[in-house]
């Protein structure tokens, strides 16, 4: 199998700017990529990260955006 184009958890989370168990809470998600499995290892396609990251924007967490 090719496995250009997956990343491992740690990585999707780090693409994603969450982190390792916030990645693995959003695969309840229906609408959330579901990870190919290898063994025991999740390798999640990054460019369905990008197009679910592209349709849900992070949400901004800064003070100044409060006010």
């Amino acid at each position: 199998m090719d496995l250009t184009g997956y990343v491992t958890s740690d990585e999707a989370a780090e693409r994603l700017g969450i982190n390792r168990q916030s990645l693995y809470n959003l695969t309840n998600r229906p609408d959330f990529p579901k990870p190919t499995k290898i063994g025991r290892t999740s390798l999640w396609d990054k460019g369905k990260l990008d197009e679910w990251r592209t349709q849900h924007p992070k949400r901004s967490t800064s003070k100044a955006n409060e006010r």
